[in-house]
């Protein structure tokens, strides 16, 4: 009976303990978002000031607020930029998924086959030292000026950062755990499933956090080169036509976007870390 109260004792003060490490590692990442969002309007309006930039051109936060929902055209201009984000987003979210997917995969199939890692990592490390903007001419040759380029084009950003960052957190499972799994009949794939990936969860969350902002400056330039689409292709024609506003107006919902969907992922993935125990210090 003793026993069996400690035993529920433990078990309750572990269950409290994961329930406060959930909550502070919740509240550093709301935290960091918040303290990111501030950084960068305070460095947005000091380099306007620094610099002495014409009002005509640099616009701060506080004309781009007025230009999206103060200004007597305000509602259009703020309905005409959501449906220009709606069409970047959807585009950069097929990308995100299609090479997080495919990094994953591969990724998984180098750890079953050292003899496939060595032959296709360095090809991978190769190519991501290639600017995409050295990509494009030759996908839009290919898929044409279609949406299917701006897929591509989002999956090549994801892909490769993707793909050595978890391929290395596959690595970093213990030796002494895959041994376990080989006592017990289990095999590598066995081994992938049980250990390989629980373990390279904080790469995993890492490639994730790259990969999200990635999609969105893919899915801008395809747009931007090939179909005109989105907030990528609306840029060029705010540019040419002196549409200043516009211009700040996209830029800064693209950087807030981007912003608010790093520091998703970083809550997410310092809520799951805390539950499994997983610390900061460990992550790739």
């Amino acid at each position: 009976m003793t026993a069996t109260v400690a035993s529920s004792s433990l078990q309750g003060e572990i269950r409290r303990e994961s329930r406060r490490a959930t909550l502070r590692a919740l509240g550093s990442s709301v935290l960091t978002l918040v303290l990111t969002l501030v950084a960068v309007l305070v460095m947005w309006q000091g380099s306007i000031w620094a610099f002495g930039l014409s009002p005509y051109i640099a616009k701060g936060p506080v004309q781009v607020w007025e230009h999206l929902f103060v200004d007597d055209d305000a509602a259009e201009n703020l309905s005409t930029l959501m449906a220009l984000l709606g069409e970047t987003l959807v585009d950069a979210g097929i990308g995100f998924v299609a090479g997080l997917a495919l990094a994953l995969a591969t990724a998984s199939a180098f750890q079953l086959s050292k003899g496939l890692e060595h032959a296709l990592m360095p090809l991978a490390l190769l190519l991501r030292s290639v600017p995409l903007i050295a990509f494009a001419p030759v996908i839009i040759m290919i898929f044409g000026r279609e949406a299917a380029t701006t897929a591509v084009m989002g999956a090549i950003v994801v892909l490769f950062p993707a793909l050595v960052n978890i391929a290395y957190g596959l690595k970093s499972a213990s030796p002494q755990m895959n041994d376990v799994v080989a006592v017990y009949g289990g095999g590598p794939a066995t081994a992938l499933r049980k250990v390989a990936l629980p373990s390279s969860l904080p790469a995993f969350f890492a490639a994730v956090r790259i990969s999200a902002p990635g999609a969105i400056t893919g899915a801008l330039l395809a747009q931007w080169l090939a179909t005109g689409r989105g907030i990528g292709g609306a840029i060029g024609g705010y540019v040419s036509s002196a549409q200043f506003s516009d211009v700040w107006a996209a830029v800064v919902v693209v950087t807030l976007v981007s912003l608010v969907l790093y520091n998703l992922v970083l809550i997410v993935e310092n809520t799951v870390l805390a539950r499994m125990g997983m610390h900061p210090e460990k992550r790739v």
